[in-house]
Order: structure tokens, then sequence, then C-alpha cells
């Protein structure tokens, strides 16, 4: 369970969206928030610093004691009583500081808003940085879209909260899939989380021809009996190794679809529900999982369009970087 909960602010109302997901996630495992706030010594966060290094560290003093204010501001908010909180305001460049705290402080997941800026001349935009700790950071990353939905919180009896885990055959994509239950099980609590696992499989390019086209047909149904085995195996997989009983507890789904564009496909899978017929299967998830890259496997996808995702679904997505 993510029990150490970085969550990066930058001063603004939307990157404090992630405040209320950070907060059920460290209720539901009992964990502890840790708050940071970069001072930024990025050359277009202070455009004097080149003419001025005196005012540029008299400037940082002032940014870092405006910074330490807002964190105890935020960490005496009703919203997080009863949590264990510290606070961080490192100095340096953004991304490179939020990734470096998270792994010097053994966090288990970041939690951020895809944007949120501050103040006039020393500012720095979140979007570029949650795209950047999302591509580099060891540590799991959970990626809130700015005006997009949010995880509701499940009591019991209420439909299951659904995480969707594209899958591509590789060893990289699967490293999603632990932190996604995890996700699941947490964000859902006090009621049911669920996985649905999803394989997009891409149709043959060229079907010209009656044999070709009836060749085509046959390969495809044989990938997509093949891709139904493999995520059954993945599930089995799932509930084997999983000591956790919240884990152990998730509804599981699967689905295997066929689309041209991959990150098209993952999209409609996880807003639609659709299982490529166009039937609403499972109705759809709250968040997407998804690996940094993935370069083993039959088809070598996932890695490829993460980012694409990333910029174009308004779902949270959980990014998990594998190890090497």
């Amino acid at each position: 369970m993510f029990k150490r909960i970085l969550v990066p602010l930058d001063g603004s109302d939307r990157a404090e969206r992630a405040l209320p997901i950070a907060a059920r996630m460290a209720h539901a495992s009992g964990g502890s928030i840790f708050l940071v706030r970069v001072v930024s010594t990025a050359p277009a966060a202070l455009p004097s610093a080149p003419a001025k290094p005196i005012l540029i560290q008299t400037v940082g003093e002032t940014d870092r004691a405006l910074a330490e204010s807002y964190l105890a501001g935020v960490a005496g908010s009703e919203l997080l009583n009863g949590i264990p909180l510290q606070t961080f305001v490192p100095t340096g460049f953004v991304s490179t500081s939020i990734i470096s705290l998270a792994i010097e402080q053994h966090m288990d997941i970041i939690v951020m808003c895809s944007h949120g800026y501050t103040g006039v001349t020393r500012w720095w935009l979140m979007g570029s940085v949650a795209a950047k700790v999302a591509r580099f950071a060891h540590t799991p990353v959970l990626v809130l879209r700015e005006g997009g939905p949010v995880p509701q919180e499940r009591h019991p009896g209420d439909r299951p909260l659904s995480v969707l885990v594209p899958l591509d055959g590789s060893d990289y994509a699967t490293a999603s899939l632990t932190p996604a239950a995890d996700l699941a099980a947490t964000l859902a609590a006090p009621g049911q989380g669920a996985l649905h696992l999803t394989h997009i499989i891409q149709p043959a390019a060229d079907t010209r021809g009656a044999m070709r086209a009836l060749r085509a047909t046959q390969n495809t149904q044989a990938r997509e009996n093949m891709a139904k085995e493999y995520l059954t195996a993945m599930i089995q997989r799932v509930r084997s190794r999983s000591e956790d009983p919240a884990i152990a507890n998730l509804m599981f789904t699967s689905s295997v679809t066929s689309d041209d564009d991959i990150a098209r496909g993952i999209i409609r899978v996880a807003e639609d529900g659709d299982d490529g017929e166009g039937a609403g299967v499972f109705g759809g998830c709250e968040v997407i999982a998804l690996t940094t890259h993935g370069y083993s496997g039959p088809q070598r996808w996932v890695g490829s369009v993460t980012e694409r995702v990333l910029h174009t679904s308004r779902l949270p997505l959980l990014i998990v970087r594998p190890e090497e």
C-alpha cells in the first residue's frame, strides 16, 4: 500500500487538487503525507539572475520563507487533520528536486496535478513539471488532470472503482499491475476496487484480396485468443502474489479490442468501457495505469503511447517506471 505520499505544490489552487486524493490515500493506508514546494533556481524563474547575483540570494531567501509559510498553512488545514505530515522546501530545478526528494525519503507514490502556476515573475508550470516527473521518477506518479474527473470514494454496495491497466505482452508493462492494484484498493476504500486489464490489437495494415483478408481475419482471431489467455494469466498472477487482503478482494475484468491507434484504443476503453464492438461492458474506468516504456514482447507499444495518453485523456494517470 502507499504509505509515504509526496505531494508537490506550487501555491496554486490547481496544484492543491492533489490534496484530497492524497488525504484519502493516507487515511486508507494509515500513511503519511509529505508536502513539497520547490524554490526554483531556473533562469526563467529568476530572470535577473545573470545580472544581479546578490539580488538572487535575497529573492531566494524571500521565496523560501514564503514557501515555508504557505506549506505550514496547508499542513494546518482541516482536510489534513489526523494525518502525519512533513514539509520540505528544497531549492533547485523543480522536477529534479521532486524526483530526488522522492528517492531520498523513500516515497511510495507522488500525487500531483498536471497544471498549476503562481506568481508573476517567479513561477513554475506544473504541466511540464508533471510530465518530466512522470517520465523520470523511479517512484509511481499519479497525475491528476486540470478540469478532469477525480476518482470518488466508494462505500460497500457501490459500483467498484476501476483502474485500467493496458498490457502489451512485455515484462515492462506488467510492472504497473501491483501499483495499480494498490491504488484501486486504496482509492476505493471503504468500498471495493477493481482492475480492468486490456490488450489492444492493431489490425493488419494490408487486407487487399480475398485470401489476404481471410488470413488477416484468422490471424486477428488467433491473436485475440492468445491475448485473452494472457490477460487471464495476469489476473491469476496478481491474485496469487498478493498478501494484501484489500488486493485479494479486488474485482478483476479484462477485454481485448482492436484499434489502429493504440493510445486512442486505451482512452476509448478507459472512458467508454468499450469492448471494441461499441458495447460498454464494464462502465469505464476512473484511472489509467501505464508504464513509461515497454521494450520486449510481441507488441512493443506501452511506453511509446504513455505520453500521448498523458496529453490526451482527461482521466488521472498512474505512471510507473519499471526497474531496468
